[in-house]
C-alpha cells in the first residue's frame, strides 16, 4: 500500500510531462470535427504553408486551397523551426520511443527535419509542442494523403494565406481533453484512417 501511495503521485507527474510534449495524442473529442480535403489535381504542385502566429496550416496546389486547418506548434523555448523545409520521411503508424511515454501513438507522420514532424496529437489554442506540428487525426490523416516525399515545406510567422484563407480555419480547442485509455493508445487500431474518404474531388 505504501509503494502505491508512492506511484500514485508519479502517474501524475508523467501524465503531464504527456500532455505537454509531442507525445500528447489526439482525445476522443465529445465535439464533431470535421476536415475537408480536396485531391490535388498534380501532386507534385502540392505545398504546406504554417503560420506560428496563428497555428493555421495550409495545404496548396499553387494558388488552389486543398485543406485548410488549425495545428499546435512548438513554444518559445521550443519553436517550431521557420524557414523552406520538405517531407523527407512518412510513417502512418509511428510511436514515440523515448521517455517519457514510449509508446504512444504520433500517428501521420511527416518529418521535415530529423525530430520534426507533423502528426496527430492535441491542439491547443496556443503554442505548446516541443517543436513539432499537431493536428487532430482528421487533420493529421489528410494532410497525410496530400503530401509526398519532396513535398515543400514553408514554416513563417505569418503566410499570405492568413488574411486569405484564415477565416475557413475551424477553430479547435483540445486543452481539456482527457487522455483515451491506454489500452486504445496501444492497440493497432489506434492507425485506423477516419471514416469516409480523406480527398473529395472539388
Amino acid at each position: 500500500m505504501k509503494n502505491l501511495r508512492l506511484l500514485v503521485p508519479f502517474l501524475g507527474i508523467a501524465s503531464a510531462l504527456l500532455l505537454s510534449s509531442c507525445a500528447s495524442t489526439t482525445s476522443i473529442s465529445k465535439k464533431s470535427y470535421s476536415v475537408k480535403a480536396y485531391k490535388p489535381k498534380n501532386p507534385n504542385n502540392v505545398k504546406v504553408r504554417v503560420s506560428t502566429s496563428t497555428q493555421n496550416i495550409y495545404v496548396m496546389e499553387g494558388d488552389r486551397l486543398l485543406m485548410a486547418v488549425q495545428g499546435c506548434v512548438g513554444t518559445t523555448q521550443t519553436p517550431t523551426p521557420k524557414g523552406n523545409f520538405t517531407i523527407n520521411r512518412k510513417i502512418k503508424n509511428k510511436r514515440r520511443i523515448s521517455q517519457p511515454g514510449a509508446g504512444y501513438p504520433m500517428a501521420y507522420w511527416c518529418e521535415f527535419l530529423p525530430a520534426y514532424g507533423f502528426h496527430e496529437g492535441f491542439v491547443h489554442p496556443r503554442p505548446r509542442t516541443h517543436g513539432c506540428i499537431r493536428m487532430h487525426k482528421e487533420a493529421a490523416a489528410r494532410l497525410f494523403a496530400l503530401v509526398k516525399i519532396g513535398t515543400p515545406v514553408n514554416i513563417a510567422t505569418t503566410q499570405p494565406q492568413d488574411a486569405q484563407y484564415g477565416h475557413l480555419v475551424q477553430p479547435l480547442d483540445q486543452s481539456a481533453d482527457p487522455d483515451p485509455p491506454m489500452s486504445q493508445m496501444m492497440s493497432p487500431s489506434w492507425f485506423t484512417d477516419p471514416a469516409g474518404p480523406l480527398l473529395i474531388e472539388g
